[in-house]
């Protein structure tokens, strides 16, 4: 037991002291840099959104003003209101709130059903595998965006739909690229000392082999992200997100898009949001690929 013990320590250090400096040389990657700062210039104004907005997000003003207008008590709508009278601004701003409490935890969920999936299909093979795999297919051979309207519309739009809609649509993915990391994993050196020692095949699946994994793993969550934060933006968009009045990126576009002949820049300001908040995990997600082909 003491050999076990001793013989595990060293790799679970080395494992996680690697993924500490992987995530530190992000600061040698100029575009890693970019995506980080972006992503995390959405993040402080999540956190902040009380102290950063002008208004409450469903106060009423002055309807369909645009940027730089002032309003009758003096109030200055730096990006217009909608048709309303809301300010845009402050409705951005906290509409940062939502996607960044529903995207990861959407994400999140997904990994949460799609690696254990994938661990037991490579790892186990034979008729788990077939059956998984085959599950796996079926959901996949749907459009994404299609499955999407179909589960929000059966289930009704909520923040938590939305969740169970992402991780139902997204787990079959991350099934597909957990099983192939393993099929590779499973064949090196410490697993099969693993096995000789007796441990467990969920020990060996998750102690052994997905600490290894991480690398592919972590660049797909951060492309996965950006991918969900345009879910929750197109089916706002298509009036299946989250319920008014909750301030909702995609259904700020939907909403202004009408009034564009009124003021084309209304709808461009959360549009703005959503792609600056997609470049940054795309191009985050470019910077740590970049940081772990040198490591």
């Amino acid at each position: 037991m003491t050999d076990q013990v001793v013989a595990g320590v060293p790799r679970r250090e080395s494992s996680l002291l690697r993924t500490v400096r992987g995530l530190a040389l992000i600061r040698e990657s100029a575009v890693g840099m970019i995506g980080l700062s972006l992503v995390l210039f959405w993040v402080l104004v999540a956190i902040f959104a009380p102290l950063l907005a002008p208004f409450p997000p469903n106060q009423t003003g002055l309807p369909l003003s645009p940027p730089g207008a002032v309003g009758l008590e003096g109030n200055v709508y730096w990006l217009g209101t909608d048709q309303l009278g809301r300010d845009t601004l402050s409705r951005i701003i906290y509409g940062s709130r939502q996607v960044l409490l529903y995207a990861p935890l959407a994400t999140l969920c997904a990994y949460l059903v799609g690696i254990p999936m994938g661990l037991a299909a490579g790892y186990r093979r034979g008729l788990t595998d077939d059956i998984l795999s085959f599950i796996s297919n079926v959901i996949l051979s749907f459009p994404v965006l299609v499955l999407y309207i179909i589960i929000i519309a059966t289930i009704g739009a909520s923040g938590s739909n939305i969740v169970i809609a992402v991780t139902f649509a997204s787990a079959p993915g991350i099934m597909r690229i957990v099983r192939g990391l393993v099929l590779d994993l499973r064949n090196r050196e410490y697993v099969f000392a693993a096995e000789t020692r007796g441990e467990s095949p969920w020990r060996i699946m998750l102690v052994e082999i997905l600490p290894n994994a991480r690398g592919p793993l972590i660049v797909d969550a951060c492309l996965r992200l950006g991918y969900v934060v345009i879910t929750i933006g197109t089916l706002g968009f298509l009036g299946l997100g989250l319920p008014p009045p909750d301030p909702d990126w995609g259904g700020m576009v939907s909403e202004l898009r009408s009034f564009a002949i009124i003021n084309p820049l209304l709808a461009v300001f959360p549009c703005i949001a959503i792609s600056s908040l997609v470049l940054g995990f795309n191009l985050l997600a470019d910077g740590l690929r970049e940081v772990s082909l040198r490591d």
